[in-house]
């Protein structure tokens, strides 16, 4: 019963924490659209991580010091760990995933609408649990129902225009593969190491990719960087430095494609943020889908079988006096 308690307990903190990550990268939505308008990808991205990063090595190691009462262990010293390799592929390989996701994403915005990347993007809450497949999991009938009323309301809430499959589709299409598969490497890794410090490796790994890219394909200019500086700062810290720790830390205490499902909700939040900071209203439809997201998202949080791990003690204590 402890061990129940304490499982139930881990799987709250850990929903808690991935449904903060979605707020936070749903109003971030709003800011990577002011950004947009002044620096391009690669550059936005570099600064953001590089921010990320900045943030998680001076503050966390303050933070955990003053809840431990004692020394915190620093990236240095977590990297020269015992689980300092697993630590260090474990920010590589997120990391590739991350630049990959964040950079497709934002190229294929220049040839789509802003409607079917962010419903196709979200695609990764079906992608995750049929990857999954391939890995052996299996997922009862409750948690694909809960998807496909999650599909239906990103389409319900993202789509207004006709489908047609184009360029700017395909590239964002990779974009919600990669970031499916860097759901799952995230839900690997940060059960093996500390999960802040993958956050950071990862962040770390990403802005050198966006930063080498910047240098070969883009022309930053500072004064544009000076104009995105609020943009930056919150998509740096927050989305970048606090989210992307968070979704780490939340998927080490709930399961891949109930953590998808709940990060889904970003859609919902920036619907809802754009139309309290930018004026722009919901539709009925709109309103609907944000309602089959929150069921979906409620749908994958009951009990798969609630009195199975009750039962199964019982039969074999059972058994146990049977043999006696």
């Amino acid at each position: 019963m402890n061990n129940l308690t304490k499982e139930r307990k881990n799987n709250i903190i850990g929903s808690s924490q991935l449904f903060l990550t979605a707020v936070i990268w749903g109003v971030a939505f709003v800011a990577q659209s002011e950004g947009s308008e002044l620096l391009e990808a690669n550059t936005f991205n570099f600064l953001r991580n590089a921010m990320g990063v900045l943030f998680l090595i001076i503050v966390i190691p303050i933070l955990r010091r003053k809840s431990t009462g004692g020394e915190a262990r620093t990236i240095t010293a977590a990297v020269k760990g015992p689980d300092g390799k697993t630590l260090i592929l474990g920010g590589i390989c997120c990391g590739v995933m991350l630049f990959g996701g964040m950079t497709t994403q934002q190229i294929g915005l220049a040839y789509t609408t802003v409607g079917k990347a962010g419903f196709i993007t979200a695609m990764y809450i079906l992608l995750v649990p049929v990857i999954g497949l391939f890995l052996g999991e299996r997922h009862g009938a409750k948690l694909w129902f809960g998807v496909a009323l999650a599909i239906v309301g990103l389409y319900m809430l993202c789509v207004k225009e006709s489908v047609v499959i184009n360029k700017g589709d395909i590239l964002t299409v990779c974009s919600a593969v990669i970031y499916s598969v860097q759901i799952l490497l995230v839900d690997y890794f940060s059960r093996k190491v500390d999960g802040v410090w993958l956050s950071c490796l990862q962040c770390t790994a990403a802005a050198m990719i966006s930063m080498s890219c910047m240098i070969a394909f883009e022309s930053p200019r500072i004064e544009n960087i000076i104009a995105a500086w609020m943009p930056l700062l919150y998509t740096g810290i927050l989305s970048s430095g606090v989210a992307y720790t968070m979704q780490i830390t939340g998927q080490s205490k709930v399961k891949p494609t109930i953590a998808s499902l709940i990060m889904s909700l970003e859609s919902v939040i920036s619907a809802i943020a754009g139309w309290i900071l930018l004026g722009q209203r919901l539709s009925p439809v709109e309103i609907t889908g944000c309602a089959f997201i929150f069921i979906a998202v409620i749908l994958a949080q009951l009990p798969q079988r609630r009195f199975e791990s009750e039962q199964e003690p019982a039969a074999a204590e059972y058994s146990s006096d049977e043999n006696i």
